[in-house]
Parts: C-alpha cells; structure tokens; sequence
C-alpha cells in the first residue's frame, strides 16, 4: 500500500543494498540504491569501500541541520570522494557538496565531489571548486579513482573562518523545507 499521507510517497520499505537495514521505500531512496548499485556491480567497487548516509549536524542562530552525505567512496583507506544526490538542477547542489567534501573527514579535505540527480552528474574538485567532468560517465570508476589517488592532495581543512563558512552553506542549502513551507515530517522521519 502506497502511503500519500505525507509530502513523499512512501511505498513501504525496502533493504539497503549495502548495509541490508530496512529504509522507507521512496523514489529518493530507489534513487539512492540504484546508485549504491551502479558503484559496486558497474563500476567495480567494494562493498567495503562505501560508507553510506553519513552526516554532518550544523547549528546557527537555533536552526539545527543535519546534512546527508548518500556516500562517501574510500580508496586504499583513504575517502576519495562523497557522492551527493538530489533530484532536479546539479548546480544548485554543487557548493553544499564541496563545503560537505571539506568538512566529514576530520583528517583532511575529501578531495573530490560528485553530485547526481540519478540522470546527470558533475565531478567536483573541492579545493578550488571547478567541475571536472560531467555525466553519469564522470562517476570514477574504481580503476580510474585508483589513478586519481595519485594527484589528489589530502590536505587538512582547519582554518576555522573557512569550516564556519562551510559550515554555514551546510546550514543554509541543506535545511529541508517542504512546499508548504514547513519542516517535512517525513523527511525528519528519514532522519
């Protein structure tokens, strides 16, 4: 039975393809696992490698956010990438994605950002915040992410003037607002 009491169709619930837990079936997740798929069956991934729905909690002026990383991609030990998803245009998402890239590793800057509607990407790289590549074909595969390990700097990103800044994109770009211009119950519930 198709839940439509709230603003996201919930079609039940569904197991993750990588950690196997039950989530609320809706077409944003059936979105998430086909990309949890597409990373591991095409592009030849680990299961290992991927570290799905990581947060990152930021607070100004009493408005609490909790932002979603789908994915952070690790390569020899080290995260490569985050991969970002959100239906519509990909360059509303990039500086929330970049600023997330430079924040989730305490250690240092995730060097590159992918962000996905599930149709298109973009590649990003988080230090100078430049497109890289764009398409659903700029997803590295993990051959191609073992090359690009070689150029990337992981450097630590700790001037605290730029996390807050960081920070503050996260709190902005990524509070969730549904049409009617209210917190969304279900997406709390996702949370």
């Amino acid at each position: 039975m198709i839940d439509t009491s709230g603003h996201h169709l919930v079609y039940g619930v569904l197991q993750d393809y990588l950690t196997g837990e039950e989530l609320q079936d809706t077409d944003d997740e059936r979105t998430r696992q086909d990309l949890m798929r597409l990373l591991v069956e095409d592009l030849g991934f680990s299961r290992q490698e991927l570290e799905p729905r990581l947060r990152i909690i930021s607070e100004f002026n009493s408005k609490r956010v909790e932002t979603l990383i789908e994915l952070a991609v690790s390569v020899n030990g080290k995260r490569l990438f985050i991969l970002r998803y959100g239906a519509g245009s990909l360059v509303t998402r990039e500086k929330a994605a970049i600023a997330a890239a430079r924040l989730l590793d305490p250690e240092y800057a995730i060097p590159l950002a992918v962000v996905t509607n599930g149709r298109d990407a973009e590649l990003l790289e988080t230090k100078t915040c430049k497109v890289l590549a764009t398409g659903m074909g700029c997803i590295p595969s993990r051959e191609q992410a073992g090359k690009m390990m070689q150029d990337c700097i992981f450097e630590p990103y700790q001037d605290t003037e730029q996390r807050e800044r960081a920070l503050r994109i996260l709190n902005v770009f990524d509070e969730e607002i549904c049409c009617v211009g209210i917190k969304c119950k279900n997406t709390e519930e996702r949370q």
